[in-house]
């Protein structure tokens, strides 16, 4: 998440010292670039890993801090969830055994961050979208305690001016509002570095875009958020949705997302990108910085351009551009954003190895694609990609392709010759190499899941089906087979002894009525449907009455027959015993008995978001 060091104020006095210091930042950079000042002529590569933290009943665990001040180790950090940490991993030489190099540091840093969380009594979970997280947990009070997160959820708050809007369609739909940058927090990535030449900038950089929707495709791993099967890697629309700062209008406003793939193919320098940066998205933190880069450049130092840096910590390119400085030298990298956490450690060095083996071995022919290939093609096959995984239909170099027979005879060679071409060990290509091309034609992550989650839905509800898709993801972590190796989820039956509490179990998807709707129809319509408990809401689904069939009956038997110009406010229950999610399910219970009734609505922030039944409580009898 970036930079800690930040103002919390950032007042007139604050924006216009940052604009002064990113002004030089742009001109420190074209000078060094200039005068030969960026490092060239060697490859490094580096990665971060964030992961969720999930408590014994597999849902999160929202002790980051502690976890974190206990294994004591600067490779590891904060995210923006309270549940959430990421690992730096150390960058390496591109050469030889250096995928074995930064796998083997991977595993023992992982191994460290397991045998401390389970002196927590806390897990430690590698994947895109944690299955089990559940709306309650994306409140602000799951957000790590850290001036930039909150500083960062004000300020985007206050140029949305108003509510995230999160809407998602894909096999279900979710359709939700949030009043803070939280969502944000369901996204964990395993990020990836390439160290490039300047000079190689901007084909470099086009290239790492044309591959991106093979990639993701051949990766995807978070199919499902909040109970509901949406994209093969939800992450994708779900991230830039959840800090998407552009007001809605009626005008057809052409303001490009703070999340973004990119419109068009780079051209000019890495100069030129940086002032497209700065000119196209609105400045939303500052911190204090002493010296001018300029300055430093000319007392003979090598400028870290914090504000720069500042800045594009905040716009978030699935493929972003990096200024770094390493070993007293400058440098450019590229960082692939897109891709998810886990499923375990070879899924992910297998894809790392996929990614550097096409970024390094592209054909001559390819280092000018805006000759070959159109750029809304590309971006085409990201989104598809992400919506469909390994069953897309790629538009590559002009023509249809599916992805697996794509990947099979075009990109799984051409990887294999980028990774020759920069002396990988032999047994590491292979090893790694022959993940991917498995996938092709077996399973990919987001298919294991959908395929098991589907399973267990037939025999439990979705929240419980969610937990023990969560556990089985990390029994086979565990295991470190990739993920086409893993079995599918034995047969099981619902236990409640992983529901606790009533946004376990309740029902979300919830029949609702207006309080102005015709009462005749809405009576017939539960006979029809079934319905024993019908919300009564207004527009902004604030809960205003309830209907049940008990009560339906008494009024039938009152009555004899309903009036047709009578409404449901005419004969709603008004007075409506409720609950919120984080309620105990044993108080629950308690109520239900107590106060003699069937049912319990679930309120949330003053808005219906579930109900729970004697059935969900009972679910094997006929209580």
């Amino acid at each position: 998440m970036g930079d800690q060091h930040v103002h919390l104020k950032f007042g007139k006095k604050e924006r216009i010292a940052f604009v002064n210091h990113l002004l030089s930042d742009i001109a420190s950079l074209e000078k060094m670039l200039q005068n030969g000042q960026i490092e060239k002529g060697i490859n490094r590569i580096g990665a971060e890993q964030e992961f969720f933290l999930v408590d014994g009943n597999w849902r999160p665990s929202k002790n980051a801090a502690d976890i974190l001040s206990a294994i004591n180790d600067d490779h590891f950090t904060t995210e923006i969830g309270k549940f959430n940490l990421e690992i730096n991993l150390d960058p390496v030489e591109l050469k030889s055994s250096a995928f074995s190099k930064i796998e083997n540091q991977l595993t023992q840093l992982l191994d460290k961050a397991h045998k401390t969380a389970n002196d927590f009594e806390t897990k430690i979970i590698l994947t895109g979208i944690l299955p089990s997280l559940t709306n309650s947990d994306l409140t602000l009070e799951s957000m790590t305690e850290s001036a930039r997160y909150f500083l960062l959820n004000d300020r985007l708050k206050a140029l949305k001016g108003g509510d995230f809007l999160i809407h998602l369609v894909g096999l279900d739909e979710l359709t939700i509002h949030n009043d803070s940058v939280m969502f944000e927090a369901c996204n964990t990535s395993f990020q990836m570095h390439l160290q490039i030449d300047p000079a190689d900038f901007v084909s470099d950089y086009n290239w790492a875009q044309a591959i991106s929707g093979p990639v993701l495709g051949m990766c995807a791993n978070s199919p499902i958020l909040l109970g509901r099967e949406l994209w093969s890697e939800t992450r994708i629309a779900l991230f830039q949705q959840s800090i998407d700062i552009r007001p809605f209008s009626h005008s057809l406003l052409n303001q490009q997302a703070r999340v973004s793939f990119g419109n068009s193919w780079l051209k000019g320098s890495v100069v030129d990108f940086y002032k497209n940066e700065v000119s196209s998205y609105k400045m939303i933190m500052s911190k204090s910085i002493s010296e001018t880069s300029l300055d430093e450049l000319e007392a003979g130092k090598i400028p870290k351009l914090h504000a720069l840096n500042l800045h594009n910590g905040t716009i978030y390119r699935w493929n972003r551009v990096c200024y770094g400085v390493g070993h007293g030298k400058a440098h450019l990298r590229i960082e692939n954003r897109y891709l998810p956490s886990g499923p375990t450690v070879v899924d992910e060095m297998a894809n790392f190895a996929f990614w550097i083996g096409l970024m390094k071995g592209r054909p001559s022919s390819y280092d000018d694609l805006s000759t070959i290939m159109d750029f809304d093609d590309v971006k085409s096959n990201f989104i598809k990609a992400a919506r469909t995984g390994s069953e897309s239909v790629m538009s590559w170099m002009g023509e249809k392709i599916g992805l697996t027979e794509l990947v099979k005879k075009v990109l799984l060679p051409m990887a294999r010759i980028g990774l020759q071409k920069m002396h990988i060990d032999p047994n590491d290509i292979d090893r790694l190499l022959s993940v991917i091309e498995a996938r092709t034609s077996r399973k990919i992550p987001a298919q294991w899941s959908v395929e098991n989650f589907r399973r267990l839905k037939k025999n439990m509800k979705p929240d419980v089906a969610a937990l023990y898709l969560t556990k089985h993801i990390h029994l086979n972590q565990k295991k470190n087979t990739p993920v086409h190796l893993w079995p599918n989820i034995e047969k099981t039956h619902a236990i409640l002894k992983l529901a606790t509490e009533v946004g376990h179990i309740m029902s979300t998807q919830v029949y609702t009525v207006f309080p102005k709707d015709s009462a005749a129809l809405i009576l017939n319509m539960m006979g029809w449907k079934n319905i024993h408990h019908l919300p009564v809401v207004d527009r902004n689904e604030k809960l205003l009455g309830l209907l049940t069939w008990s009560h339906v009956q008494q009024y039938f038997e009152t009555n004899k027959k309903v009036k047709p110009n009578l409404t449901v406010s005419n004969i709603m229950l008004k007075s409506v015993v409720t609950v919120d999610p984080k309620t105990e399910l044993s108080v629950a219970k308690t109520i239900l008995k107590e106060q003699k009734i069937g049912c319990l609505p679930v309120i949330q922030n003053e808005q219906l978001v579930g109900i729970i039944t004697l059935k969900d409580l009972y679910p094997n009898t006929n209580d």
